[in-house]
């Protein structure tokens, strides 16, 4: 694919941990994507309704009607339980019975494609352009559903504990076995909430060198965090002068999710909305380019 093609593609947000600021990565990835393109649709498959509630639709987590079973076991239409969010990103809410789905998937004939063949395939390319996936922190049958259904996968991490296990689980755990079963790409993983320096031996420095040696780190680390031997060197020498790698934890961030909107839609001034712009730039051409630097912010 040319570095200018793009075409209607689904992506899902996950790694099985929680606290890796998945949530986070997917409303703000997908508003950027409606904000590039006209429109999107975010879909909440996490049992713990976090998006859904926090972006102020309680009520339909909450609602006596499992929305969510009615599209994905009885065929109800999708479009019927879709809410509009801000302008051009609509969301697909999850409900607090999504364990009950999961439950009932287990048992429903290809109960691995229905997200795929009720929501996804339908409104692909017709009524969105792009579809963002947030899916949950573990694994089963929803998991299942959200990576089949999109093929795509981005992974985001955080410098907490634990995030070298998160990152090994979510690859052999869960890359390895759909691969087994379809296709599935890595379209990047993504390091959020850095705030330590680079020059000390501190667990930001240790996500960042862990991230960056990976075999597959040209393919799967944004340009944005993206750090070659020779700047290594330069940090520890004191020399360097490029941009500070990985989306940097901004008080406008955690306030836009207090607020219960997109950071866009919060502080359009914020400097990380260049990090989720160049993620939207990967989703549209489904990989990533080296040498354009960041993504210019659209405002």
């Amino acid at each position: 694919m040319s570095e200018h093609e793009t075409e209607p593609r689904a992506v899902a947000v996950g790694v099985l941990k929680g606290g890796f600021a998945k949530t986070t990565t997917a409303i703000n990835l997908a508003r950027e994507l409606a904000h590039r393109n006209g429109s999107a649709l975010v879909v909440d498959l996490d049992d713990n309704g976090h998006m859904t509630q926090n972006l102020g639709f309680a009520e339909a987590y909450e609602a006596e009607t499992n929305h969510v079973h009615d599209v994905l076991l009885d065929d109800a239409d999708p479009t019927e339980a879709v809410v509009n969010v801000v302008d051009g990103l609509d969301l697909f809410p999850a409900h607090q019975d999504l364990e009950d789905v999961q439950t009932q998937l287990k048992n429903a004939m290809g109960g691995s494609t229905r997200l795929n063949a009720r929501v996804v395939e339908p409104l692909l390319g017709e009524r969105y352009d792009y579809i963002v996936v947030d899916c949950p922190a573990n694994q089963g049958k929803l998991n299942e559903n959200a990576l089949f259904a999109t093929n795509n996968l981005m992974i985001p991490v955080r410098p907490e504990t634990g995030y070298d296990s998160g990152i090994h689980n979510t690859v052999n755990r869960l890359v390895k076995e759909a691969r087994q079963y379809f296709e599935l790409d890595i379209l990047a993983v993504v390091p959020s909430g850095l705030s330590q320096r680079l020059d000390q031996n501190r667990r930001d420095r240790a996500l960042l060198e862990e991230i960056n040696s990976m075999a597959i780190a040209d393919s799967v680390v944004p340009e944005f965090c993206r750090l070659t031997d020779d700047d290594w060197t330069a940090i520890d020498e004191g020399s360097y002068d490029g941009p500070l790698p990985g989306i940097r934890y901004r008080s406008a961030i955690d306030d836009a999710n207090a607020a219960g909107l997109p950071l866009r839609d919060y502080d359009a001034g914020c400097d990380q909305l260049s990090c989720y712009a160049e993620l939207a730039g990967i989703v549209e051409r489904g990989e990533i380019l080296r040498g354009d630097g960041r993504e210019e912010v659209a405002h």
